[in-house]
Order: C-alpha cells, then structure tokens, then sequence
C-alpha cells in the first residue's frame, strides 16, 4: 500500500511537470508497465484529479479543475518558489505584490523548519534594490503565454516608442524577461518577419485564434538575439567593439537592455550596441572602464580618433 501511494504522488509530480505525456513514457519514468500507469490514472481520477486523456498516441494530461492539486516540490523547488514570491512582492509585474504575499503566507505554513532557516539566512543577506521600471498586468502576461503554449494568433494594440498607435497580429513565439522588462518575440503577420514587442506597451485583443503551425525561432539564444534587438537594431548607427575583459565581467557592467554580448575567449568579448548619436556611442563604451577597440561603423572608428585627439589636447 505504501509503495503504491508513493508511486501515485511521482506520477501526479510528473503530470504537473510538463502539459503532456504519453503512457509509455510514464511507464518508463515509473520503471512500471502502461497498465499499471493505466491503474494509477484511474486512481488519481477517483481522489478527484482531473487527469484528461489527449487525442493522437495515448497520453495524459492534467486538467483545470474545481480545486488547485497540492503541488509536490523538493527542497531546493521549494525554496526557489518562495524567494520568487518574496522578490516579486517588489517585482516588474502589476499588482502582484499583494498576491505573493498571501502566496507566500501560505507557502511558509508547510515548510518544515530546515527551509524556513534557510530561506531566512537568503533573505536577511539580500538587500533589493528600488525597481522603478514599468510593470505589466499579470492578466496581459498570462494571456500571452497562453498563446505561446496553445499555438494561437495574437493580436493586440501596440504603442511604439514615439507614441504611435496601431494594431499588430503575430504569431506569439515566446516571452523574454530582461530583470526590468518584458517582452515578446513573435512572427508579425502583417510585416512578415520576425519582431520583439515591449509588453508594457501592448493590450491584447480577445479572442485569439487561429492555431498556426510554429516556426524555427530566429536565433536559437532569443535572450541574445532579443539584447541584440532592442539595444542595437532599432537604431540608426549599431557600432562593434571588442572589449578586452571576459564576456562575464562585461555583463556586470553592461546590461542586455543597453548592448549585446558575445564571448570571444577568456580574456575578450564582442559588444553590440546602437544609438542615433555616435557620440553617445563613445561616451557609452569609453565609461565602462574597459580598454576597447572600435571595429564600426566607419563613423564611430573616425569620430572615436577626433574626440581622442580633443580629450588629449584637453590635457596639455
């Protein structure tokens, strides 16, 4: 009886792991055989799980139901969920703080006292910093993601960075968190290409729909090619620069939001970046406090070599 049970609390852990699974696949996580998983489905349906039966090759799935199944987390889960909930009390999403509060309330009544300590030693050693960037309305997030995982068109209304108003329809892909901001990356129906939409700016539309077959994402890294585009492409010079430090120390200086980052070896890396003003370009690279090498466009390389020559005849 006890070794049932036990099996019965991995195989709803697992359900609520990923959407879908096959019953081969449950078999062989469970080291059991599909009738077996097939018994235990059953089992879990009769305490009241919702478990749905998917279409195509059988599988499983766990679906909505009256009430929310207990969440099976281990101890390192565990205290990742309630330093989420804690750090989103002061987070870039609308409204939430209230919300993780009572979350976490909750959270800390069953944790036994080993991860109470330990998230207590995290959060007298963190000191949060003032987050003063827009936030997003958790409904808007949701929606989106939900057109992510279901496949399903998006339209929405988009403000641009000068003010504009239109409506876009996409192809949602997948959403991008840079610390500060959100954003979404997805096919643009209408312009035929792939873009990447600050999502404090946009209001989805409903109903969404239709499904669409997904496409091979733009770059395999979308945190690097999303850096890349809203730091360097929207801007009309986008300059390259070698800098001699590592791809890691640059980034404790550099945020994705301001220029993209590539490693070249141990010692250097390649910086991405864009401006309208070469100037601003200069000055950005030139405080950073990295020794550096301008590589283009040919603008930056020359303007670069006159303000060395200004700044030495400073001096004199």
């Amino acid at each position: 009886m006890w070794e049932t049970s036990a099996r019965l609390l991995r195989l709803l852990s697992l359900l609520q792991t990923r959407r879908d699974w096959s019953g081969a696949e449950l078999a062989e996580r469970l080291e059991i055989t599909p009738r077996t998983v097939r018994r235990d489905i059953d089992r879990l349906r009769g305490l009241g799980y919702p478990v749905e039966a998917t279409a195509g090759v059988a599988g499983y799935r766990l679906g909505p139901g009256a009430d929310l199944p207990p969440l099976l987390l281990d101890d390192d889960e565990a205290v990742a969920v309630a330093m989420g909930l804690r750090t989103a009390a002061g987070g870039s999403i609308t409204g939430i703080e209230e919300t993780s509060v009572r979350a976490l309330a909750k959270l800390e009544q069953v944790l036994p006292s080993r991860l109470r300590h330990r998230i207590n030693a995290l959060r007298s050693m963190t000191v949060p910093m003032a987050n003063a960037g827009p936030t997003v309305d958790p409904s808007t997030l949701t929606a989106i993601a939900a057109a992510c995982r279901d496949s399903l068109r998006l339209r929405f209304d988009y403000r641009t960075h000068d003010g504009t108003t239109g409506v876009r329809t996409t192809e949602p892909h997948r959403l991008v968190h840079s610390g500060r901001r959100w954003y979404l990356v997805g096919w643009d129906v209408d312009r035929q290409d792939w873009r990447t939409y600050r999502v404090d700016r946009l209001d989805p539309r409903t109903p969404t729909g239709p499904r669409f077959t997904p496409r091979t994402p733009p770059d395999p890294d979308l945190g690097g090619y999303t850096s890349r585009g809203i730091s360097t492409s929207a801007y009309r010079y986008q300059a390259r620069f070698t800098l001699h430090v590592s791809a890691e120390t640059a980034a404790e200086r550099i945020a994705p939001t301001t220029g993209a980052l590539e490693p070249i070896d141990e010692h250097s890396c390649t910086l991405r970046a864009g401006s309208d003003s070469l100037d601003e370009l200069a000055i950005y690279v030139t405080t950073k406090g990295f020794d550096f090498r301008v590589h283009e466009p040919p603008e930056l390389v020359e303007r670069v070599r006159t303000l060395a020559a200004r700044l030495a005849g400073a001096t004199d």
